[in-house]
């Protein structure tokens, strides 16, 4: 045993480490025969497995005797040595406590909501063991409470929604941009502030002890801005650099499109504002005169999570119960009238591409509740993605889309369902991208899929069940985020006039059968078509021709 150079040496000293074993398997198959002799010839002289069991009943492990334990398995032979169990096996004559969740469990947060004598509504959920706060101010405004030129109804302010969201956070009467800044990193916070066409909002973050910190910066961010010319002047420039690079996103160019095609009224407004109709317009006194006549107390939600509601309304309370429960006399806060109507929309560009929607109305919006979360089901059912995707069912590889299009068609760049949904109405839709050659066919492919989820016997029960499933998954693993439950909260106020239970949804989105989905999408499809092109779009059939196919 002392000649078999380094693998004797090993050997040799058996209180080595067993990771000297594993590199002399490592060195060839002559040294591994060597290991193999060596440990017979030690078997002989281990002690027997009786006397093993009597001398040291509780320090028995894989490691301990000569005929057991990883050297053994590497090599293939059957341990000889004491009996260890698997650890998938529970170990005889010990007891374990019963799982936490099965004596103790937290109960689960609720939303918990004060409205102000003057309209203001603060809500907040408590999520237990939460060290930091999200804390958001909603708006019942957006793009489609923006008055349009011409319109002979006050001063244009279109595009305003989009330069408030880059005016957020900069000078007010309180404090400069500069102090604000310096004070938001004094407690860590994080802010952010985002426009739509229905809603503004305003949020920001930091640890549980800044919380009172973090509710006076924004709500004197939404009452108290100055709108400085220099800082005024310099966001219109950033506004018009990103306006230049959306017009060249076609997804971005599309949905507007689609809804500027396929409404008359306020969600026809563009969200965006554009440099040659709008910038030139847009000043400190419009944006003023816009939050004068939107900001008002009954419009207007604070919301939170991770924050205890009494703190939360002490502070708020008193910085929101002077704000005006209506507009001055002279100013008029209703949104113009909507409706949809359907459309056509295009634009020749030089693109290797060419990227078509088709969409439909989805009447009622959220408000339709039924409705809504069928949609929803759909979109996911449906899914889609790019030609280049990679992930699993999250990522939409198993949707009908993915399976039926993406892996047929290898000239289709993306093909996938989207929706757009608002509290009265709402949009729904295919976007698809190929090759200009090819775009015929993929007008034609996407009216065949539309086509197929409204007949029923077209969609299976596995592929409901499945989009139920990922659909659910989803709103759970979102609501995982205070940053999603604030926004939440807050949206669903302004919507609904209060805030859903997640079972509620889970009950409806289960509820959901094979027929309501073919219902939801016959209802959808028989509304108005509306198109958008962008691309080379001389080979997208005529909007007649593709219309009279639904």
């Amino acid at each position: 045993m002392r000649g078999g150079g380094p693998v004797s040496s090993s050997v040799r000293c058996r209180g080595r480490s067993l990771a000297n074993y594993i590199v002399a398997l490592l060195h060839g198959q002559t040294r591994l025969q060597q290991l193999r002799t060596l440990t017979t010839s030690s078997k002989k002289q281990s002690i027997p497995a009786a006397a093993v069991h009597t001398a040291a009943p509780s320090s028995s492990s894989p490691h301990s005797g000569s005929g057991g334990g990883v050297l053994s398995w590497l090599l293939g032979e059957k341990p000889t040595g004491p009996f260890v169990p698997e650890l998938s096996v529970p170990l005889q004559g010990l007891n374990l406590p019963a799982p936490l969740s099965e004596h103790r469990s937290s109960p689960a947060a609720k939303t918990k909501i004060t409205t102000l004598a003057n309209g203001v509504r603060i809500a907040s959920e408590d999520t237990h063991g939460s060290t930091c706060t999200t804390v958001g101010i909603f708006v019942d405004s957006g793009s489609k409470n923006e008055t349009p030129a011409g319109s002979g109804s006050g001063c244009c302010s279109s595009g305003a929604s989009h330069l408030l969201e880059r005016m957020a956070f900069k000078s007010t009467s309180n404090r400069s941009h500069f102090r604000l800044v310096r004070e938001l990193e004094a407690i860590g916070g994080n802010v952010m502030a985002n426009a739509s066409r229905e809603q503004m909002c305003y949020t920001g973050s930091s640890i549980k002890t800044f919380m009172p910190e973090m509710v006076e910066i924004l709500i004197d961010t939404v009452r108290n801005p100055l709108f400085n010319e220099w800082e005024l002047q310099s966001q219109l420039s950033i506004v018009k650099a990103e306006s230049v690079e959306m017009s060249s996103n076609p997804q971005c160019v599309i949905l507007e499109a689609l809804h500027s095609a396929g409404y008359v009224g306020a969600f026809g407004q563009p969200l965006l504002a554009r440099p040659e109709f709008s910038l030139g317009r847009l000043n400190g006194e419009v944006l003023h005169d816009f939050v004068g006549r939107n900001y008002t107390a009954p419009r207007i939600v604070v919301a939170a999570s991770g924050a205890d509601h009494d703190e939360l309304l002490s502070v708020a309370e008193p910085l929101l119960s002077d704000l005006l429960p209506a507009a001055l006399p002279a100013q008029s806060n209703t949104p113009a009238a909507s409706k949809y109507v359907g459309g056509d929309w295009r634009q020749s560009v030089d693109s290797p591409h060419t990227h078509v929607a088709l969409a439909f109305e989805v009447p009622g919006g959220w408000r339709n509740e039924k409705d809504a979360f069928a949609v929803t089901v759909l979109q996911t059912l449906l899914g889609g993605g790019g030609s280049f995707s990679a992930g699993g069912p999250g990522k939409g590889m198993y949707s009908r889309l993915y399976t039926r299009v993406l892996n047929k068609y290898e000239q289709v760049q993306s093909f996938t369902a989207f929706n757009s949904i608002y509290n009265e109405t709402g949009l729904f839709g295919i976007h698809a991208a190929a090759g200009p050659d090819f775009v015929a066919n993929l007008v034609d492919i996407a009216t065949k899929e539309f086509l197929a989820v409204a007949t029923p016997g077209q969609v299976t029960g596995a592929e409901l069940q499945r989009a139920k499933n990922t659909t659910i998954s989803a709103v759970l693993m979102n609501l995982e985020s205070r940053m999603v439950v604030t926004e939440d909260i807050g949206r669903q106020i302004l919507t609904y006039g209060h805030r859903k239970d997640v079972n509620e949804f889970i009950r409806s989105v289960q509820s959901l059968t094979l027929q309501d989905i073919a219902n939801i999408a016959r209802k959808i499809i028989l509304t108005p078509l509306t198109m958008a092109s962008w691309g080379d779009v001389i080979q997208v059939p005529r909007y007649d021709q593709v219309a009279m196919r639904f």
